[in-house]
């Protein structure tokens, strides 16, 4: 494998882990700042609030988003293995 093909693949591991993850930390992200506001809104300070919604909806969102991200995973995998059959 020459050093241009090393970094096409390094680059294109990094796409699929930002397909495969950003979904579902943009999940987070929202809920987290749902979560924010209506603590800043209601003046509960609550450390432990956040974690209840935000592990739920993480893994609803997981639950929905498994058969994209198998999808994705799937395809990548694919094309690395014709990258090994091909020498």
């Amino acid at each position: 494998m020459t050093g241009p093909e090393t970094l096409d693949l390094a680059r294109e591991s990094i796409f699929v882990l930002l397909q495969m993850a950003g979904p579902i930390m943009l999940v987070a992200l929202g809920v987290g700042l749902t979560i924010a506001l209506f603590q800043a809104l209601t003046q509960i300070q609550e450390m432990t609030l956040v974690f209840v919604p935000k592990i739920l909806t993480i893994f609803l969102s997981l639950m929905i988003a498994l058969p994209f991200m198998g999808q994705i995973m799937g395809a990548y995998m694919e094309r690395i293995v014709l990258r090994i059959a091909a020498g």
